[in-house]
């Protein structure tokens, strides 16, 4: 969840300056945020510019229509965006998000400018994370709207501009996965990777024809603890359908964490995990329907991971694994 924060936070940033005119806006107060959320759009389908305290406007953004989220759990979710303007000097101080679920109950956030206060954005991220806690995946559907509205490049920032070598993360020739990352045995049931033992059956996927098959692991493979740098993938399966109501969403999300140099097979051909672009695809188990497709990488990390253990499978046949549900290349 921490990375999704992150993530989340990179790209709202980029969005706020990318929607910045010539003229710099003022920064969105704590008093304005606190009396903003208290703004409510009466009819979401079609109230589209409405005023508030002769002072404020909630304007759909860019005229979107809803996003309508389905998740892995089958519910499906409504997300609408309004910008928040001053009407003083008209300037866009904030993006209002209204989130409906399947009860139609209504949550709201406000995603302050770029230009608001420490003090702003931290009561913005507390807010999100008790909406979070009480709506699950709430964080999840909302990075996915915010990251729609910006460019995919934008994620480059995600590192921002941390120098590596400061955090004195180890790169080297151990080509590993962090102890908690889940492999997929043989009977369907996940067990993490420093759990694994040998003669554990595992699933191996045909990287040519998506079919899984069954293979037993000869050893685990435990590395000595060290920092290792650690990359980490957010892969994104989201299949869109457009409706007079508004885009219908089938979201579903993997996350894995390994060396920066273990090898993956992406459609673009075989990578190591740190050469791994976003935007590119790599074969993953679908658990809503239990097929292998295709997912998206929807950002990439690059971080120190502590003074940790890692682990990797030798196994007496196949080429792959399953890690997280996301299909990577044995050693």
């Amino acid at each position: 969840m921490r990375k999704l924060f992150i993530t989340l936070a990179i790209f709202i940033t980029a969005l706020s300056v990318q929607g910045q005119t010539s003229t710099n806006p003022r920064p969105l107060t704590m008093e304005e945020y606190d009396k903003a959320l208290t703004y409510s759009i009466a009819n979401l389908d079609n109230d589209t510019y409405v005023k508030f305290d002769n002072k404020y406007v909630l304007d759909r953004y860019e005229n979107r229509k809803p996003y309508f989220i389905t998740g892995a759990d089958g519910l499906k979710k409504r997300v609408d965006l309004y910008k928040l303007i001053a009407k003083e000097g008209l300037q866009e101080i904030g993006l209002m998000v209204f989130y409906t679920n399947e009860t139609g109950k209504r949550y709201q956030c406000l995603v302050p400018d770029f230009t608001a206060d420490a003090r702003v954005w931290a009561k913005y991220f507390q807010d999100i994370d008790d909406i979070n806690k009480a709506e699950k995946n709430f964080i999840l559907k909302l990075s996915y709207v915010l990251s729609k509205e910006m460019a995919f490049q934008q994620y480059k920032l995600l590192n921002n501009g941390k120098d590596m070598k400061e955090e004195a993360a180890t790169y080297g020739n151990d080509i590993c996965f962090t102890g908690d990352d889940e492999v997929t045995m043989a009977n369907g049931a996940k067990k993490m990777i420093k759990d694994v033992k040998s003669g554990d059956e595992v699933i191996t996927v045909d990287p040519v024809t998506n079919k899984p098959s069954v293979i037993k692991v000869k050893e685990l493979a435990v590395h000595t603890a060290k920092n290792y740098a650690v990359t980490e993938l957010v892969l994104v399966s989201a299949k869109e359908k457009n409706s007079d109501a508004g885009l219908n969403v089938s979201l579903d999300a993997k996350v894995l964490k390994a060396t920066p140099n273990h090898p993956m097979l992406t459609q673009q051909g075989r990578l190591k995990i740190g050469e791994i672009n976003i935007g590119e695809q790599v074969l993953c188990l679908n658990e809503q329907n239990g097929k292998y497709e295709t997912y998206t990488v929807l950002s990439k990390t690059e971080h120190a991971g502590g003074v940790q253990h890692v682990y990797n499978i030798e196994a007496d046949g196949g080429s792959t694994l399953l890690l997280n549900g996301v299909m990577v290349m044995q050693k």
